[in-house]
């Protein structure tokens, strides 16, 4: 699959993107020239002004019925909070885990254009202890086998007991101990989608974002390194 684009909107684009999701409209060039001062010196017209006014591109937001909107906007808070950290935010990642395993939840949204893939994402077991495919809580401690929540940093792929994987690094208190915890993504078995037709929910991680194994080249080439994952239950 071809990747889509590495260019980073600037803090002003991020701005502009969150103001579009939560409904608000770009004023096209044509209105913004409108609201020029009447007073203003007449003038020949040049070649220029004789051009089609392209109206300024309005960003399109993802349908709520894949992302509520609380939701979105706590990520967008965080990928604010973190603009320093997060040095690409043209896409980023939400885990929804307010929905069950047998759902995707894992939700690749394009900020730029609005659209949206959704995978599937297995959840830790000391999230789940009685596996009903519900997250029940979070845990940033060594040893739980929970998933953590907040914003994490796309680091760099290695290759370990899971095969390829992707590093994270814990933004928030809530999940600062991410990278000493080794929550990665990687690929996994009980999170394929025949798991749904036999058991009806994913297997559970240890606390990663594990993916269906067929899915992996795939996330990573959504996700690349140095964009953010959101999870939460909201």
């Amino acid at each position: 699959m071809a990747k889509l684009g590495e260019t980073a909107p600037t803090r002003r684009g991020l701005l502009k993107t969150a103001g579009a999701l939560a409904g608000a409209m770009i004023i096209p060039d044509a209105v913004s020239a409108a609201m020029r001062t009447a007073d203003a010196r007449p003038r020949a017209l040049t070649p220029s002004d004789m051009a089609p006014v392209r109206p300024a591109p309005r960003i399109v937001p993802t349908s709520p019925r894949v992302v509520r909107p609380e939701l979105m906007r706590q990520a967008l808070a965080a990928l604010e909070r973190h603009g320093d950290s997060i040095k690409l935010r043209d896409r980023i990642v939400i885990a929804d885990f307010s929905a069950p395993s047998s759902q995707r939840r894992f939700h690749f949204i394009d900020l730029i254009s609005g659209k949206s893939v959704s995978k599937l994402v297995a959840h830790g077991s000391g999230s789940d202890p009685g596996h009903t495919g519900y997250l029940q809580r979070f845990s940033n401690l060594n040893g739980s086998n929970a998933s953590c929540e907040g914003a994490f940093l796309a680091d760099n792929y290695y290759v370990g007991k899971h095969g390829k994987s992707q590093r994270l690094i814990g933004l928030d208190h809530t999940n600062n101990n991410a990278l000493a915890r080794a929550i990665v993504v990687h690929g996994a078995w009980y999170s394929n989608e025949d798991m749904l037709r036999t058991h009806g929910r994913l297997g559970r991680s240890q606390g990663c974002f594990a993916v269906g194994e067929r899915e992996l080249a795939e996330v990573f080439d959504r996700l690349g390194q140095g964009r953010m994952i959101y999870a939460a239950k909201v």
